[in-house]
């Protein structure tokens, strides 16, 4: 009979796999890109035991076939922070879902508060105050980066030459009218390699209504960006491709970037009310 009944548990356990993979209750892991989708239908197959982790931004590891439960959350985790600056978090652990959605928002932080910022030296990694880019704003004023402080900024390079740049678009653009509204969030979109007038004439025909920025003509011809204090980095020094978006919180200071396109955009509503909400203080 205890044969019969573990062939039974065995049997059950492989038909809520198969319902899992299949995506019945599965629930779907945010922020994934088709590649981490694909790679989480063949983590539901997989042998116990495993674990899936994430983290902002698209991040994701996976193990299976480790001798129990939280080796398998260990490895997992471990393999999905040597790939991030983020917090990684553990998604599903076997069959079960493990994921707090509602703590998953607050993952950019622990904020810095304003006199830990100060203290923060300048770089492009989270934790880290982003350089004082100066620009001309949409209106043609010049401008700076600081004059953005007290605001939560999501700063974006990007080109309207550039195919992935382009698709990605729209969606940005939706999560931008999410916060038009809004006198928290600031989206300062900066093109590259390009003149200002074929950045505006491309997006005007794509109907793209975010404000776009500047950084002058030696963002075209030299593909440099200025400071604020005179000195110049080259695009490259800012980002290894494009687009490359940051998230700055009121400070100034790094708590989210991504190379490439991003996945699912809206999914990012969330967290940018928590930074605008926690990191002033």
């Amino acid at each position: 009979m205890r044969n019969i009944w573990m062939r039974a548990m065995l049997g059950l356990g492989r038909l809520l796999a198969a319902a899992l993979a299949t995506g019945a209750g599965a629930g779907e892991p945010p922020q994934l890109d088709q590649r981490g989708q694909e790679a989480y239908q063949h983590y539901l197959r997989a042998e116990e035991h495993k674990a899936f982790a994430i983290a902002p931004g698209g991040t994701w590891a996976w193990h299976a076939e480790q001798p129990g439960e939280e080796m398998a959350v260990e490895a997992a985790l471990q393999d999905c922070r040597r790939h991030t600056d983020q917090l990684c978090v553990t998604y599903a652990v076997n069959d079960r879902l493990v994921f707090d959605a509602r703590a998953w928002p607050q993952s950019w932080g622990p904020y810095l508060t304003g006199r830990e910022a100060a203290r923060a030296p300048v770089g492009m990694r989270r934790g880290q105050r982003f350089p004082d880019l100066s620009f001309q704003t949409p209106a043609g004023r010049p401008g700076k980066l600081t004059d953005l402080r007290g605001k939560v900024v999501v700063l974006h390079f990007w080109g309207s030459w550039c195919p992935p740049c382009q698709r990605e678009m729209p969606d940005l653009q939706r999560l931008h009218d999410g916060f038009a509204s809004s006198k928290q969030v600031a989206f300062v979109l900066l093109p590259v390699r390009e003149p200002l007038d074929a950045a505006r004439q491309w997006a005007k025909t794509k109907k793209v209504g975010m404000p776009i920025y500047f950084g002058g003509e030696s963002t075209v011809k030299a593909g440099e960006f200025v400071l604020a204090d005179g000195t110049r980095l080259t695009d490259r020094q800012l980002a290894k491709a494009f687009p490359t978006t940051y998230v700055l919180d009121r400070h100034g200071v790094v708590v989210f970037s991504h190379t490439g396109p991003v996945a699912r955009w809206m999914d990012y509503a969330p967290f940018l009310k928590d930074v605008a909400a926690k990191s002033g203080r």
